[in-house]
């Protein structure tokens, strides 16, 4: 199976307000970058977004490291998700799981392959973090502009 690292990033101008998500996918000494926004929505849903879409992106399954410096995503995934689907997308204060389309589509990824979560601190010194961070502000400021 492929070993692959997928680093991902999202954010928003406002929140809500227009917001770009961004993920570098590397195999071996290849590397490639991902880059998408939406008009009018959350952080959130940006980092969900990049998770998504670096795992969609891979056409075999894989053996995937995926680094984030979202907590609401990692630990979505790996402790949340679980209870939330046993009590129907009801957290534990009887609430609607909010993003559950997202996270239904996370979740269909992740079981595509095999993911391993690290988290890093943003703004700090992880290299590709960082280059998430400014493709993913990028692609919000142009969605803020209308393009």
């Amino acid at each position: 199976m492929k070993k692959v690292k997928v680093i991902t990033d999202g954010g928003c101008i406002g929140n809500p307000g227009p917001g770009g998500w961004a993920c570098i996918i590397r195999y071996g000494d290849q590397a490639k970058e991902l880059v998408g926004s939406e008009r009018e929505t959350t952080n959130n849903r940006m980092e969900l977004r990049a998770a998504i879409e670096g795992l969609k992106a891979l056409k075999e399954p894989c053996d995937v490291t995926i680094t984030a410096d979202s907590q609401y995503v990692i630990k979505g995934i790996t402790e949340w998700i679980q209870g939330w689907k046993r009590r129907d997308w009801i957290k534990p204060d009887k609430q609607p799981v909010l993003n559950k389309d997202l996270w239904m589509e996370l979740d269909f990824q992740v079981d595509r392959h095999t993911v391993k979560w690290e988290w890093t601190k943003g703004h700090a010194n992880h290299a590709d973090n960082n280059r998430c961070d400014e493709l993913a502000n990028g692609a919000a400021r142009a969605a803020a502009k209308g393009k």
